[in-house]
């Protein structure tokens, strides 16, 4: 057992303290008796804080922390480019897609798709997100986490694995996003302070007590190419970050996808008060991504240090935990816990949601009550966890960088989604056939050009994909009609202005990462 008992002690502190509090925020008043609205989106009354905080507690998992500080370890810093893009891509998203959504009230992106286009493509993309969330994502968030415990604490991965798919059933499944977004605050907390506590050791030990700065310092100076940005051909690792194109090319593919037109990421916005509450809420999340490679990526640098002969480049965080004194080491434990649950719970939220508003309403086609909407989102969401227990190790455990295999997995899809996404927002002549066939293009041109071109950097493949996709949609929407489509989402009316402060935030965040990229070109 790695863990002492101090390090244990705060460790059930936390989770009993998450527990307790997802009880007390999900509670209805006398008399009110939970809606689809309240368990899907919170009643549409999520403050900007819990919004922002929420986001990024479900975006940052065991995928990111344990996955990306590995994929840190072999790559070095240009991996941070995911986190600071997305930045930039977080203010996009909150100008131009939000007040979109907002107007039209949808719970699900599958209901935005049909209001667009046509109940085809709804269904179309439900079932794709439905298999992707349950056989990627929340099967890879239970593995890398029920990994981390493991390497951390000795207990035996399948009951690791056990364990933190039942407390995030217990803690989730009743209160529904309202719970996991109001405690997602003490989430990215908890992640914030104990990410910020192991990049300070570590750093202070490359120095030998000398401190941050000096441990950075050394840090660069002994792994300089460990601070690349931007990767020249002749490294290694171009086929994962293909130099300028992380700036310019398919990276923007797979942001746009993540955070604008992913329900699992974008349902704590569409939960919000009003647009403007979602737009402040989305600053925070933009800033609180410019501090994450100093949690999730500077800790798998560091370790190329402390660590250099570890055997898989996934057991670079977790080890670097053994080597935390008493005490902070159980804070660092219960960070990466929050990490892991609040992303589970978000992700079973995120399917629950799909499954029955988008796939049980449409085939019942029969009006169903309130309370059994409710109970068919917490079934399903129980269910969904279950799976997800039973496959996640024959599906991942023989993965060494088990981030990059996501990335790569979901950039078969992306650009299909993000061509009927944008066309159908602000190109009014795209039509639901159009739409089809590059959603359906998307995967087949991803798996020829991985057969027949497999030197093509997969971030090049995504925007090339893209390129064709689109123009698959637009020769089919001009030849299928000469006309509007019938189910334009008319925008002229949607506002798309946008506060002082958010302004001013969005400033300040280009003027931020313009500085991170010239100082480490």
């Amino acid at each position: 057992m790695v863990l002492g008992t101090v390090d244990i002690g705060v460790a059930v502190l936390y989770a009993m303290t998450i527990f307790f509090l997802a009880q007390w925020v999900s509670r209805e008043t006398a008399g009110h008796t939970k809606n689809a609205s309240d368990y899907f989106l919170a009643g549409r009354n999520l403050p900007w804080w819990a919004i922002g905080g929420s986001l990024i507690a479900a975006n940052i998992s065991a995928e990111q922390i344990i996955g990306m500080s590995g994929s840190a370890y072999v790559m070095g810093f240009a991996i941070a480019s995911y986190e600071w893009m997305a930045a930039i891509t977080l203010i996009l998203v909150g100008k131009y897609f939000l007040p979109i959504f907002l107007k039209h009230g949808i719970y699900t992106m599958p209901q935005y798709l049909e209001k667009r286009y046509d109940s085809r493509v709804r269904i179309v993309m439900a079932i794709f997100w439905l298999g992707v969330y349950v056989l990627v994502n929340l099967t890879s968030i239970l593995w890398l986490g029920a990994l981390a415990v493991n390497s951390i604490t000795g207990l035996d991965i399948t009951v690791a694995l056990v364990a933190i798919g039942l407390f995030t059933a217990a803690y989730s499944l009743y209160g529904g996003l309202k719970a996991v977004a109001l405690t997602d605050i003490i989430q990215v907390i908890m992640l914030v302070i104990g990410g910020l506590m192991i990049s300070y050791i570590t750093l202070d030990k490359i120095s030998l007590g000398g401190g941050v700065a000096a441990g950075l310092t050394e840090l660069m100076s002994q792994a300089p190419d460990k601070f690349d940005m931007i990767l020249s051909k002749e490294n290694p690792n171009y086929i994962n970050l293909p130099g300028i194109s992380v700036l310019v090319g398919g990276m923007w593919v797979m942001n746009l996808s993540y955070w604008g037109f992913n329900q699992y990421i974008i349902q704590r916005a569409l939960a919000a008060k009003s647009v403007k509450e979602a737009q402040k809420g989305i600053v925070f999340a933009a800033f609180l991504k410019l501090l994450m490679p100093l949690i999730v990526v500077l800790p798998g640098v560091a370790a190329v240090l402390l660590l250099p002969d570890l055997a898989a480049s996934d057991q670079a965080y977790p080890s670097l935990i053994h080597l935390l004194p008493v005490g902070i080491k159980g804070v660092v434990f219960a960070a990466l816990i929050a990490a892991i649950v609040s992303s589970l719970a978000s992700m079973t939220n995120s399917i629950s949601t799909l499954f029955t508003m988008d796939l049980f309403l449409y085939f019942t086609k029969s009006e169903q009550s309130q309370e059994r909407l409710v109970t068919i989102g917490r079934v399903v969401g129980l269910m969904s966890l279950i799976f997800a227990m039973l496959v996640a190790k024959p599906l991942l455990g023989g993965f060494d960088q088990a981030f990059q295999y996501i990335q790569e997995f979901t950039g078969f899809f992306t650009p299909g989604i993000v061509v009927i996404f944008l066309l159908g927002m602000f190109w009014d002549k795209t039509t639901a056939n159009g739409a089809l066939y590059a959603a359906v293009g998307s995967s087949i041109l991803s798996v020829l050009f991985k057969i027949l071109w497999p030197d093509l950097p997969f971030i090049d493949r995504v925007g090339l994909v893209f390129v064709l996709c689109a123009l698959i949609a637009i020769i089919t929407s001009i030849l299928g009609s000469t006309q509007k489509s019938q189910s334009v989402v008319d925008v002229e009316d949607v506002d798309f202005s946008t506060s002082f402060t958010f302004n001013l935030g969005g400033f300040a965040i280009s003027l931020v990462l313009a500085g991170f990229y010239i100082s480490w070109w």
